[in-house]
């Protein structure tokens, strides 16, 4: 359980990082536009959403908090 804590806690320390460094996430979805029998139109349509900085702080923080409880509870 001890050691849980730590991988956890670096996970979400790696997680954070990645938020604040990435500030949002695109991606690229396909999405049929037209289905007549045979006949099909698909246009592709770009997605993002924008990670809150206070949130990925938060992760980062938390993780942190985490990491430290585990090694302190190993030692």
């Amino acid at each position: 359980m001890k050691n849980s804590l730590s991988i956890i806690g670096i996970v979400l320390i790696v997680l954070g990082g990645l938020g604040l460094v990435l500030e949002s996430v695109s991606w690229n979805e396909e999405k049929t536009i037209v289905d007549i029998g045979e006949f099909e139109a698909s246009a592709t349509v770009q997605e993002s959403r924008t990670i809150p900085p206070l949130l990925a702080g938060g992760v980062l923080v938390a993780g942190l908090v985490l990491t430290a409880t585990g090694v302190a509870r190993s030692s």
